[in-house]
């Protein structure tokens, strides 16, 4: 187990979301004769193509759909999708470069320009098969393991779920001289060219251009940072492959190994150890930051919610550690300070969801954990003064342990003695270890009884919670561990999310937090954040925590209502509804009545992902904005408000 000697990470070189029943009468009059909509028999019966139901049934091929704002969302499943088919040709050892052009202009989509356009250089598509890998069902080349062996695609689903997703989607493949063609609308083929012999030579490969169809997704936008972030984790689990993102080129040599050095810079308290095996590969070291940090892949695909992997993964990490050191440190001294990423290639993948975020193999656990152990074992006796400090660290979390025990142990105590129940908090029926039904548990983080008061009326009790503030939250930055324990406000609101003792035992897929969009709440919402960045930024970097999104103004008429988010939008809604419009603007979410409020926290919810770039750059994000550094965050504040006006 060595550490590579390239360092460098992947190289940019272009800047380019009950009605309550009452009981019938005892001796109901007799029952009216159903009106004919009710009517069931074999009229009702229908069957449709696998390109129609998947557009009927968009969720269960893609997840969800969304506008473009969240990582999830279900562009960018479509995206993934076909750059997927790219890097299998790669693993099979064809082709090192992928193109992908991304257009969000208007114009051009005007000028019928696709929203997408890949381009990889593997064997291409076998020309007389091309209409069918496209659009028929269960039909492809990834149910065979002499061409495709760990295959990060749906196994014959992807590309025609893109394709009848899309309202244009065209396919070109080259091989050897020759080419086909296809064009499609909402999975209609349109135009199939057969085999034809190339005017010009072009190296092999598939060419894929489409756009999301406004029809499912509405109106949709492209984030471009979502992208590069997808893209440079291709790059570091596949490495000496270049992809391109609208001339931008990024391309790793030392695969997890540079992607630990990019997340961590030089906070890592001894040098990263690094393996790389046939199935798996990972990349670690120990951070003085609080909790501890994953990243997890199999096939190149980012699996955010972990799984079987993950955890086989900590299991051997911790047994290979307490075999070097002789001694049975506490798993939980071990992982605090921890940053580690792993990667696995299996052939069978079981994913817990079509999206692929969490894994469900059971038979991996046992040679995973005993490769990890291995691996691990070795590189500390190799590396002697790297292995010195991590036990220097775990040593240290004893230490801090013991101490937090004991203000944990005071906690409790005074929480006790408020109340049975933990105040402020209208808590829902399912939380994120209900399955399926918890997956779309939610907590609002709210200020103040008003806004909490339209919240409540207006939720669905089965998977949305409520904790309310009492006021402005202590600015933790820069604050031992043990201050937020004695911090009743905060201590209350870690026993309602459930992470008092472990950000494990979470109790809710999704933290939102809604403040007032005026100065107060934005204030709120910077002390809720650096509470989680600085003690739980596992929660972030998992995608669990969200901002609200509620309109800043209400434009009506006696006829229509528009709510808007922006001044822009507030604008052309004055414009289209005349000047006999009501305009009214929302100075805090009290003053939506809970009539409105449903609508806002229903499923055309808008919620905003809080994300970092990387997670070196979280403690200088903080230190400049909620550090002791007035004078120069106020000059920074004057600078950029002039610009502004």
């Amino acid at each position: 187990m060595a550490v590579p000697q390239h360092e460098q990470k992947p190289v940019k070189t272009q800047t380019p979301v009950l009605k309550q029943v009452k009981k019938p009468r005892k001796t109901p009059a007799a029952p009216a004769k159903p009106a004919a909509a009710g009517i069931y028999d074999e009229s009702k019966i229908k069957t449709l193509s696998s390109l129609e139901h998947i557009r009927l049934r968009t969720g269960m091929y893609i997840g969800r759909l969304g506008d473009g704002s969240n990582p999830d969302d279900g562009i960018y499943v479509l995206l993934k999708e076909v750059i997927d088919n790219g890097i299998d040709e790669y693993i099979m050892g064809n082709g090192n470069r992928i193109e992908v052009e991304v257009r969000n202009e208007a114009a051009d989509r005007a000028q019928g320009k696709p929203a997408v356009t890949v381009r990889d250089f593997g064997r291409g598509i076998p020309l007389g098969k091309l209409v069918e890998c496209v659009s028929v069902i269960n039909t492809g080349a990834k149910y065979n393991d002499d061409v495709f062996q760990f295959s990060v695609g749906l196994n014959g689903v992807g590309t025609k779920a893109v394709n009848s997703l899309s309202s244009y989607f065209r396919v070109r493949s080259i091989r050897d001289g020759a080419y086909a063609e296809a064009i499609f609308e909402r999975g209609t083929l349109i135009k199939d060219t057969k085999k034809g012999k190339l005017k010009t030579p072009e190296p092999n490969g598939t060419l894929v251009a489409f756009t999301p169809d406004t029809e499912i997704f509405g109106n949709y936008a492209f984030n471009l940072e979502f992208i590069e972030r997808r893209i440079q984790n291709y790059a570091y689990l596949n490495r000496g492959l270049t992809l391109t993102v609208n001339g931008a080129s990024y391309c790793s040599q030392g695969g997890l190994f540079d992607l630990l050095s990019a997340e961590t810079g030089e906070a890592g308290l001894y040098p990263i150890g690094y393996y790389q095996g046939e199935r798996i590969e990972f990349a670690f070291t120990h951070t003085n930051n609080y909790g501890e940090s994953y990243f997890s892949f199999v096939n190149g695909q980012y699996t955010s919610d972990g799984g079987t992997h993950l955890s086989a993964f900590k299991e051997g990490f911790l047994k290979g550690i307490q075999a070097y050191c002789k001694k049975d440190y506490r798993s939980e001294d071990i992982r605090e300070g921890t940053i580690a990423a792993a990667a696995l290639k299996l052939k069978n993948p079981i994913f817990e969801s079509q999206t692929k975020n969490k894994l469900g193999n059971t038979d991996i656990r046992a040679w995973v954990v005993q490769e990890v152990k291995d691996a691990v074992e070795d590189w500390l006796h190799k590396n002697p003064d790297a292995a010195k400090r991590l036990e220097q660290k775990i040593i240290a979390n004893e230490s801090l342990r013991t101490e937090l025990n004991e203000v944990k142990k005071e906690a409790r105590e005074a929480a006790k003695k408020i109340a049975l129940k933990i105040p402020k908090l209208k808590d829902c029926k399912y939380h994120l270890d209900d399955g399926d039904k918890g997956a779309s548990s939610t907590i609002f983080i709210t200020e103040g009884d008003s806004a909490a008061g339209s919240m409540v009326s207006s939720r669905d009790v089965m998977t949305q919670a409520i904790f309310s503030l009492r006021g402005k939250p202590e600015n933790m930055y820069s604050k031992k561990r043990a201050a937020i324990y004695k911090n009743e406000e905060l201590y209350n609101m870690m026993m309602a999310l459930g992470i008092e003792n472990d950000a494990g035992f979470l109790r809710y897929a999704r933290i939102v937090i809604a403040t007032d969009a005026d100065f107060d709440g934005f204030h709120i919402r910077n002390l809720l954040l650096t509470f989680f960045l600085s003690y739980f930024e596992d929660l972030v970097s998992t995608g669990r925590v969200y901002i609200l999104e509620t309109p800043l103004f209400r434009v009506r008429t006696k006829k229509e209502t528009r709510y808007c988010y922006t001044e822009q939008e507030r604008n052309e809604a004055m414009k289209a509804l005349g000047t006999q419009s009501e305009v009214t603007r929302f100075k805090g979410l009290g003053e939506i009545s809970p009539k409105e409020f449903g609508q806002f926290i229903g499923q055309d919810m808008r919620l905003v992902p809080v994300t970092v770039q990387t997670l070196k750059a979280v403690p200088q994000v903080l230190s400049f904005y909620m550090g002791k550094n007035t004078p120069e965050r106020r000059e920074y504040i004057m600078k950029n408000l002039v610009n502004e006006l």
